[in-house]
């Protein structure tokens, strides 16, 4: 017979020890959430890319580059054929990073293709220097819309990109592929900035059914200015979270991440088909 005392004891001892089949379900629940975001994304950034593709590529072959303006002010300036290069190939390497991006997260690449993983981790790493730099020279040098908070946040997200490159390849060429796989997690998140910024924009119009706390005209306003900083800041804080519960959380932290790891790609979700609906395809016409 089993004491009172002992009872509680060994029911606290369950609650601290979990089954396994509870420890299992966890992970395999947080490996749910996190292919089901992977798989979202890139299925919005290759929508981005292809729109990309095919509405700045269809102006330029067809000598229409001021058409470039309709989607990104100051995209064409007459007169400025070194800005206007500029620009034409920061849009290229847009495409480039990520088609390059999406396949070197591929878990299968990377076991069964492992010379394509590198010589892609190479070509990956390049374009981000090189897209970044066009970034800071597109808003300091060129100009760009927006206020001087969304200047900075730009520039800090350029150096974000530059850095995570660093890191990762560093960690590739010491072969401590674990922190070389984190680096580069947080390199594809902070080199999507520009596609985070664009989703959560419209994502916010259609909660809101109209511009709030920002002017669309002169595209100011606190809302944009925190959107600025959270389209690489929010990500990365959630990736660390993810990791934290991956490597070194119980079965509960393991739950609750996949659930809200769910919801927000959920929501992700919903900004990817309003993006798509309300702001790329009908310029694709």
């Amino acid at each position: 017979m089993i004491h009172r005392s002992e009872e509680f004891a060994l029911s606290g001892a369950a609650e601290a020890f979990p089954s396994p089949t509870w420890g299992r379900t966890a992970q395999h629940a947080l490996r749910f959430a996190a292919g089901f975001w992977f798989l979202t994304a890139v299925l919005g950034q290759l929508i981005f890319a292809f729109y990309i593709a095919l509405f700045y590529g269809r102006a330029t072959v067809q000598g229409d580059l001021a058409r470039w303006n309709q989607g990104m002010p100051h995209g064409y300036l007459a007169g400025d054929p070194v800005g206007n290069f500029a620009v034409g190939l920061h849009l290229f390497l847009a495409i480039l990073i990520i088609l390059s991006g999406a396949l070197q997260l591929i878990p299968q690449v990377r076991k069964y293709a492992p010379s394509l993983h590198r010589w892609n981790g190479r070509i990956y790493l390049l374009t981000a220097f090189l897209i970044s730099i066009g970034g800071l020279f597109m808003v300091w040098v060129r100009g760009s819309v927006g206020d001087l908070s969304q200047h900075v946040s730009i520039s800090i997200n350029a150096l974000l990109i530059m850095t995570c490159a660093a890191f990762a390849l560093h960690y590739a060429r010491a072969r401590q592929f674990g922190a070389h796989r984190r680096w580069a997690l947080r390199l594809f998140l902070v080199a999507a900035g520009v596609w985070f910024f664009r989703i959560g924009l419209m994502l916010w119009l259609f909660v809101n059914k109209g511009p709030v706390g920002f002017d669309p005209q002169r595209f100011e306003g606190p809302f944009l200015t925190f959107l600025a900083f959270a389209q690489y800041l929010l990500p990365l804080a959630i990736l660390e979270l993810y990791l934290r519960a991956k490597d070194r959380g119980g079965p509960g932290s393991r739950l609750a991440m996949a659930g809200g790891l769910t919801m927000l790609t959920l929501a992700m979700g919903v900004g990817i088909a309003i993006a798509t609906m309300g702001m790329w395809l009908p310029r694709l016409r």
